[in-house]
């Protein structure tokens, strides 16, 4: 019996290995179907299964599609719940339809939704960001500035300021991420912005979280204050100012700070002094920072604990020195960066918010 045991676990480790090796195979196959807008095609039907060949004539700059290849895309993509398939009896003929609909995972692909995950599966997968995660071992025997520098010669912000067109994917990506945790910030943190008077949102990409807090918060006076290749891409948005300028250096002056995933891209030392110079723009004592981040759980069981931890590879594959953190661990850069006092506050998505204060 022993050795059965010993012999069934062999297979289920191999089997486990197969699955590990080839599970790009799964993000590749997302963005297949993110590209040909699979699911949108889908949804322009109003939601019902449509057949394959119903799918193959509404792709974009495509005469002939090849079905047969789509087929067997759509069979892993529906073995992940992406997709359903449904099979049916066509009335009279007695041939059979295969049929193909949407799953509450497909629904985060639909290009023009509010809650679309499509720009960051654009990016996410994209052979410029996928080349630094191939420098990983390079990366742990020689060590070094960031796994991004190993691949492309020099950091992603230099990169981004360089190339427009990743610029452009990696700004999507991030406004189509900010508008998912808006909502949730604006049912989890409903009374934050009730009492202050200004705000600047340090890093905030094109405006989308700022435009949306004052949307909300009429009487916030608002600047989105950020890298200058970055704002000068940045729309019109009444109420906001946007201000070009290096966190390293100054923050604008203004009642609170609010940062939405920043921290977790610089290392500990370049976080204290980021938090520094928040401490010197808000009041010494009604100021206070609202840090939207992951809050590691390594050992939880929560619906986001464990992409928390890819995250953190992640960060080890993009930034210099990033990284996500445990609440140990943005206790210790609190209080370093002149915050001593703080709270979390739970949110319905992948990231906390932690609410810090000088006094």
């Amino acid at each position: 019996m022993a050795t059965e045991k010993t012999s069934e676990e062999l297979l289920r480790g191999q089997a486990e290995i197969w699955q590990h090796m080839f599970s790009f195979a799964n993000s590749m196959a997302l963005k297949c179907a993110v590209e040909l807008r699979i699911a949108d095609i889908i949804h322009s039907h109003g939601g019902t299964p449509i057949t394959l060949s119903q799918i193959a004539s509404c792709i974009d700059n495509s005469p002939s599609p090849d079905i047969p290849y789509l087929a067997r895309i759509m069979r892993l993509l529906v073995r992940k719940n992406i997709f359903t398939v449904h099979h049916q009896l066509s009335e009279g003929s007695g041939s059979e339809s295969t049929l193909y609909g949407l799953t509450h995972v497909s629904r985060w692909l639909l290009h023009d939704s509010d809650l679309s995950l499509a720009p960051m599966i654009v990016i996410g997968n994209h052979p410029w960001t996928v080349a630094p995660w191939h420098c990983f071992s390079t990366f742990v025997k020689e060590g070094g500035t960031s796994a991004f520098e190993k691949a492309h010669g020099r950091d992603v912000w230099d990169f981004a300021s360089q190339n427009p067109e990743f610029n452009n994917m990696f700004n999507d990506g991030m406004a189509c991420t900010t508008r998912i945790i808006t909502r949730a910030i604006m049912t989890g943190y409903k009374d934050g912005f009730g009492c202050i008077r200004s705000l600047v949102d340090v890093g905030g990409g094109t405006g989308t979280m700022v435009a949306e807090i004052v949307k909300s918060h009429l009487h916030i006076k608002a600047t989105n204050f950020g890298l200058p290749h970055v704002i000068t891409t940045a729309p019109l948005i009444d109420g906001v100012c946007h201000v070009g300028g290096d966190m390293f250096k100054e923050i604008p002056k203004a009642d609170a700070v609010f940062m939405k995933w920043i921290l977790h891209d610089w290392s500990d030392e370049d976080c204290v002094k980021i938090l520094r110079n928040c401490r010197k723009a808000i009041p010494a004592k009604s100021g206070k920072v609202t840090i939207v981040e992951i809050v590691l759980q390594p050992d939880g069981n929560g619906t986001f604990d464990e992409i928390g931890l890819v995250f953190d590879l992640l960060m080890m594959a993009h930034t210099s020195g990033g990284k996500e953190r445990t609440e140990l661990q943005w206790k210790k850069l609190l209080e370093e960066g002149g915050f001593p006092r703080y709270k979390i506050i739970s949110i319905p998505a992948l990231l906390s918010i932690i609410e810090a204060y000088p006094e």
